[in-house]
């Protein structure tokens, strides 16, 4: 059977449909996403069986992010005539390993370990995977594809990090990372069982990366990127505290809390991802806008559970639709190379997370939840500052991309 080319892309569409496999590698993200961030849920309590400061469990969160930066382009240059099925299975068995290994941990510093080999699966997966979808569906459904994959981003929030910190408020913080264990391993089988053969097409080259790196949209979607991601993950990585101690949230309905953010992010990665594809920086800067009001408002409106609960949808929302506009950004910058442009977008994005996460643990060790909070909404606003000025400035006619 031939196969038809894509008018948008250039490449060969699939003569079938492998959706089952699009599923599957929506899954690993699922996966990734909630090893990722699930510290966030058991951040105190990961605390205190080490007997180390909120800010100090926190490098949890910001670990796994440097490792991906630097991964990100390393790994995927490194691999470039490796064939993407046996890139993706490989990378969901470290993360096995990486989770067992922080189950067992006898002290923090393994702990640490398992954080760095998980780092190194976010920056293979993602820049891999995250681009896949159009291979694996016909080119009219690759929007809809993409969606579904990065679906799994805020789906970790809503499903993963919540059944995470219940089990771990049940039976331990361990058993959490047990559970994320027992998840990667069964998405390794899925993997296995349903990715066709993949392999590599328009890998990325260091010269492709340096030549992306001059350009006008590439510089726009790393500045905005990076400076909505530091806001976000600033406040959200210590988002656990602030509901325990200022919202005066038990510490077993927490989960709830964190359950009805990742719902509305589910909600705002579907919303975003037809209008990212048409106007990302248009999307991109609606997203920040939403940040930058819900996180401020939490200190004086977030002190009584309902209030708390509608901050969080708002929050939800605009965080949900961020990961699908960066990366619609980053693509927009590069159409000829969708490898090249998911590295970038992985990079960058990691590299930002743990910069959040670590200068949020400072700022928290230092001042207060709500102070926090405040910093990381001002953060925000600064991204939706200049999402305006990129805006003026291309309507005045200088260079800078649609």
């Amino acid at each position: 059977m031939r196969t038809a080319t894509s008018p948008a892309t250039g490449r060969l569409a699939p003569p079938t449909s492998h959706r089952p496999a699009v599923l599957a590698v929506a899954a690993g993200i699922f996966a990734i996403v909630t090893t990722e961030i699930l510290p966030i849920g058991l951040l105190t309590s990961i605390g205190a069986g080490f007997t180390v400061s909120d800010g100090t469990a926190g490098l949890t969160m910001a670990l796994p992010g440097y490792v991906a930066a630097a991964a990100a382009p390393t790994v995927t240059v490194a691999t470039a005539g490796v064939d993407r099925r046996r890139m993706l299975c490989a990378f969901m068995l470290l993360l096995t390993a990486a989770n067992l290994l922080a189950a067992a941990a006898p002290a923090y510093w393994a702990v640490l370990v398992s954080r760095v080999l998980v780092g190194i699966v976010i920056g293979g997966f993602w820049s891999a995977g995250a681009g896949l979808a159009g291979r694996l569906v016909p080119a009219r459904s690759a929007r809809r594809a993409t969606a579904v994959v990065f679906a799994a981003v805020p789906l970790g929030s809503v499903v993963g990090v919540p059944l995470g910190t219940l089990v771990g408020d049940l039976a331990g913080w361990r058993a959490g990372f047990l559970m994320a264990g027992a998840l990667s391993a069964a998405v390794l089988v899925a993997l296995a069982v349903l990715l066709p053969p993949l392999p590599a097409e328009r890998a990325a080259r260091l010269g492709v990366l340096r030549g992306m790196l001059r350009r006008t949209g590439t510089r726009s979607a790393l500045l905005l990127t990076f400076l909505i991601v530091l806001a976000h993950f600033g406040a959200y990585t210590y988002v656990t505290p602030f509901l325990e101690r200022v919202t005066d949230v038990p510490a077993a309905r927490v989960t709830v809390f964190l359950l009805v953010y990742g719902t509305a992010g589910v909600a705002g990665t579907f919303l975003a991802g037809s209008v990212a594809a048409r106007r990302p920086y248009a999307a991109f800067g609606t997203a920040g806008a939403l940040i930058a009001v819900a996180v401020p408002a939490l200190p004086p409106l977030g002190r009584t559970e309902p209030g708390a609960l509608a901050l969080l949808v708002l929050w939800g929302v605009g965080y949900g639709a961020v990961p699908v506009c960066s990366q619609a950004c980053f693509a927009g910058s590069a159409p000829e190379s969708p490898e090249a442009a998911s590295v970038l977008f992985t990079a960058s994005f990691q590299a930002t997370l743990s910069s959040g996460a670590l200068a949020g643990g400072v700022v928290l060790d230092r001042t207060s939840p709500p102070a926090l909070m405040l910093v990381g909404g001002a953060t925000a606003a600064v991204m939706v500052a200049v999402t305006a000025l990129l805006g003026r400035a291309r309507k005045s006619g200088e260079d800078f991309p649609t």
